[in-house]
Parts: C-alpha cells; sequence; structure tokens
C-alpha cells in the first residue's frame, strides 16, 4: 500500500504552544510541495478575518504564494536544512503576513519592473509585482529576507482589535 505524502510533516505550528503568538505561526521546510498545503491551512485559520472573503481567498491565497515560492528558491536556494517562517496577525483592521527565509536576503529595489517594454518577455519579478498590486502594503525588511504582507479590511467589518483565527 502507498504511504500518502503529508506535504506538512515536520512542520511546527507554534500558535499551539500556548505562548503569546500571531493567530498562525508555522515553520516549513525549504519544499516546494509545503507551500499549497501550507496556504490553504493559514487561509483556513483566517478567512473569518475579512470583510471582504472573495478578495482575502483570492488576494492573500496568491501573495503569500508568492512570497513562500520566493523564500524557498531564491532566498533559502531549495536547501532542504533552511527554513520558512510564516507569521499571521490580525490586527485593527489588517491581516499581516510575515515570511522569513534564511538566505542571505535581496535588495527589492534592483529587481526589474517586469511591465517595462524591455522585460516583458523576460522571467523574473512578477512574483513581487502580483504581491504588490494584490495587496495594500507590502514591506521588506533590511537584510531583505523577510517580507511583511499586509491586506486591510474596512473598518466596518466588527473586527476591531483582531480575531481569532
Amino acid at each position: 500500500m502507498a504511504r500518502a505524502l503529508n506535504p506538512l510533516a515536520g512542520v511546527i505550528d507554534a500558535s499551539l504552544l500556548g505562548a503569546p503568538v500571531p493567530q498562525v505561526a508555522l515553520e516549513l521546510p525549504s519544499e516546494l510541495g509545503a507551500i499549497e498545503t501550507a496556504v490553504e491551512y493559514v487561509t483556513r485559520r483566517c478567512e473569518s478575518c475579512g470583510d471582504d472573503p472573495r478578495r482575502f481567498r483570492f488576494n492573500f491565497r496568491v501573495a503569500l504564494t508568492e512570497a513562500l515560492s520566493n523564500a524557498m528558491l531564491y532566498g533559502n536556494h531549495r536547501d532542504p536544512s533552511k527554513r520558512v517562517r510564516i507569521e499571521v496577525y490580525v490586527r485593527n483592521c489588517s491581516v499581516i503576513a510575515r515570511v522569513t527565509d534564511e538566505g542571505e536576503g535581496f535588495d527589492p529595489h534592483r529587481i526589474p519592473d517586469p511591465t517595462a517594454k524591455d522585460n516583458v518577455t523576460k522571467s523574473g519579478g512578477r512574483g513581487l509585482f502580483l504581491m504588490h498590486n494584490l495587496l495594500d502594503e507590502v514591506h521588506y525588511n533590511d537584510r531583505g529576507n523577510s517580507v511583511t504582507l499586509v491586506l486591510r479590511r474596512s473598518p466596518s467589518s466588527g473586527l476591531e482589535g483582531g480575531a481569532p483565527a
């Protein structure tokens, strides 16, 4: 009998440890196969966080997938000994996700605009472009190995101060 693969095997869900932590905190191996399951898990845990479920499910899901892919491919260079950390917070009128890899980092300002005429046929930069266009804010730490994704909700959603995921 074939053994089912569990892409989240070995993943640590820090939110189960009982300490004050984000609504969701995961550490993933640098394995692309873990992305889909992790994004689904995070989305399910936070789906009640937004006032526009369609916008949350699509925009947040795509941006988080891109951030995780970049962290595993370019940050950690698919090194199986390196991990990617995801922390998701719900604060006031925002869902905030931070993705951090163990790589050396990069300068996001050096990534060419994929919509510029000279770059349209080149690969690269589209994931960052998507994140910036699907979310309200995208921030990088100084080292360039951590990206913070912000999707704002309307203040009238009744979830002021955060909601349990």
